[in-house]
């Protein structure tokens, strides 16, 4: 064996490791705060703008119950955007009603509930209720004619389609279990 076979690979391999070294030394790393700021932001972005940015896109984007009211897919200025934001604002729950709520849940939960808490929840479920159905009622009247008449279109497929899972859900129950008789 040559001298030239024993150390050419040796060599190679080392340029390739000190040029992988310079490259890899040459990467900005952001600090860890910049970093998880930059993933909140990217986070943020994907959803829709925050928690109270733009309508529809809370906490769990537009998946779930699609958005706020049903009003996904349908446009808002950005003055009905904002009028809606103060809506929502204006009837946020206090922090004392939230504690009680969650500390109620847990009880029920853990299976400690008391007769005086099951009504304390019921009473607090049904302010809550009626609360929301006068969010709505705002909301509705901040809507034009057209985009009422695009939620109401939107109320009917929904309750269409929940009608048609449902008797799927049904069928799925009443079909006796084929089983595997071997």
């Amino acid at each position: 064996m040559s001298l030239r076979t024993k150390f050419f690979p040796a060599i190679a391999a080392s340029f390739a490791f000190a040029a992988f070294a310079t490259f890899a030394s040459a990467q900005e790393v952001p600090a860890p705060a910049e970093k998880a700021d930059a993933q909140k932001a990217e986070k943020i972005e994907r959803k829709g703008h925050g928690r109270h940015g733009e309508f529809g896109k809370g906490m769990h984007g537009d998946k779930r119950r699609g958005g706020r009211m049903g009003l996904r897919g349908i446009e808002l200025t950005d003055a009905q955007k904002e009028q809606m934001r103060k809506i929502h604002e204006a009837n946020r729950p206090d922090e004392a009603t939230r504690q009680e709520l969650k500390t109620l849940a847990m009880a029920k939960r853990d299976g400690t509930i008391t007769a005086e808490q099951q009504e304390r929840m019921k009473t607090l479920r049904s302010e809550a209720r009626e609360k929301g159905a006068a969010i709505r009622l705002q909301i509705e009247g901040i809507l034009t004619a057209e985009q009422r008449q695009q939620l109401e279109t939107r109320k009917l497929e929904m309750q269409k389609k929940k009608e048609e899972r449902r008797q799927l859900r049904q069928q799925k129950s009443t079909t006796p279990e084929k089983t595997n008789d071997n």
